[in-house]
């Protein structure tokens, strides 16, 4: 009997998009190859030898995007550039080394794959230090405004969500045949449904016939306390289903609405995949799972926030493409409303139509059927060959950024130190 390959999936809890993204990933490679296979989903972030500040930065995450939105785009924006993108690059050598070293000892893994970007630079440390080249396939969850550390020449190969992406991937230098366009992976929840809506809605306990505005919120999203209350006053004959992203603030202010068209309630939901096809529309911010899931169920989008740096591409494309509106303003979203409502709502299903062209419900099944092939290939032991001379990982690193490295070396011992 074969032994089943190994495949280790790499993701972080900075925003939603990574870890949905690579359960995705995981669902799918069960799906097809799951008797073949031995999966493990790891956050390295999660790791006590991790410096604090990385490890912070996932719960930090909500805090500074929202409250201080604007230095949250200072330093995306400034880090976005070939120098700084190469420093920061070093840095996560040291930083994340030992953590890569160690994930890649206890797995074994045949095939890496990372919903994440910054694990790149550690693990081709590991990969040059040990001679033993892994398949690793860095997975892109944001849909146009990329960051050049997503793009890293150790991947073997790098998945992106669309064309916009595969020409930023190959203008940082990537080579076009290691980019692949496959789509950010979405649960395959989302293909599996053949219900019509009407049919969902009544096993929800919805209303069958009424068109259905799905809403979805969280401590992440402004203004869609005020968006909902301003359809609720509309005088259209539709109908509301408000998830609250479990923001139980957010919750108990929609209950205390005067709610005079049916409005459907929820302080956390499991089966979103569920409401999603369900709904006719839905009311969201640009953040990439969302707008993603949004368009591989076909749904038209309106855009109620977006945050600066990396949504704001997500954004653009969206509008752009005629998938969805973006509305900062209350007002401006009953305007859409109307403008969707009427003539039969015919610019409501031009939206559906081009979110549907948009969108690219399989693609955790493409990621999954690549990651699978590199498995079986598996790991290239190249521990007969010289590279280059240099035998340790301080003197690799030096061979990049001397003055840097003892630098660095030295933040670590004090990190280390408390």
């Amino acid at each position: 009997m074969n032994e089943k390959k190994r495949i280790l999936i790499l993701t972080a809890d900075a925003g939603f998009g990574h870890r949905s993204a690579a359960l995705a990933i995981q669902a799918a490679l069960e799906e097809q190859v799951g008797s073949e296979c031995e999966l493990h989903l790891v956050n390295p972030l999660e790791d006590k030898r991790t410096p604090f500040f990385l490890r912070d930065s996932q719960s930090d995450y909500d805090l500074i995007v929202k409250q201080a939105p604007e230095l949250y785009r200072l330093g995306y924006d400034a880090s976005d550039k070939p120098i700084p993108s190469a420093i920061a690059d070093t840095a996560l050598v040291v930083l994340l080394y030992e953590v890569m070293r160690d994930l890649v000892t206890t797995y074994k893994p045949d095939a890496i794959v990372s919903t994440y970007p910054l694990y790149q630079s550690a693990l081709e440390a590991v990969f040059t230090m040990d001679r033993v080249f892994i398949p690793l396939y860095t997975v892109v969850t944001d849909l146009s405004t990329v960051h050049r550390i997503w793009f890293h020449k150790a991947a073997t190969a790098c998945l992106v969500p669309n064309p916009v992406v595969r020409n930023l991937a190959i203008a940082s230098r990537l080579k076009p045949e290691k980019v692949i366009e496959t789509g950010i992976p979405v649960s395959p929840r989302l293909v599996q449904e053949t219900r019509t809506k009407e049919e969902i809605r009544r096993e929800l306990g919805w209303g069958a016939e009424r068109l259905t505005i799905l809403a979805v919120g969280s401590k992440r999203v402004d203004r869609l306390l005020e968006t909902v209350n301003v359809f609720n006053h509309s005088g259209f004959p539709i109908q509301l289903a408000v998830a609250a992203g479990n923001d139980a603030a957010l919750y108990e202010n929609l209950k205390a609405i005067e709610w005079h068209i049916p409005a459907y309630l929820y302080e956390y939901v499991s089966n979103m995949p569920l409401l999603m096809h369900a709904a006719d529309a839905i009311i969201c911010k640009a953040g990439g799972l969302i707008v993603t899931e949004s368009l591989a169920c076909g749904l038209p989008i309106l855009l109620v926030d977006v945050l600066p740096g990396q949504e704001t591409g997500n954004a653009e494309m969206i509008v752009q493409g005629g998938a969805g509106d973006l509305c900062m303003q209350p007002l401006e979203a009953l305007e859409t409303l109307s403008h969707w409502m009427t003539n039969d709502q015919a610019l409501l299903k031009t939206r559906a139509e081009n979110s549907r062209r948009m969108g690219k419900p399989y693609a955790a099944r493409d990621v999954a059927s690549i990651v699978w092939q590199g498995a079986l290939a598996g790991p290239q032991d190249r521990r007969k060959q010289r590279i280059s001379g240099r035998t340790s990982l301080e003197e690799i690193l030096k061979h990049y950024h001397p003055p840097l490295i003892e630098r660095l070396a030295d933040i670590r011992t004090r990190i280390d130190r408390g």
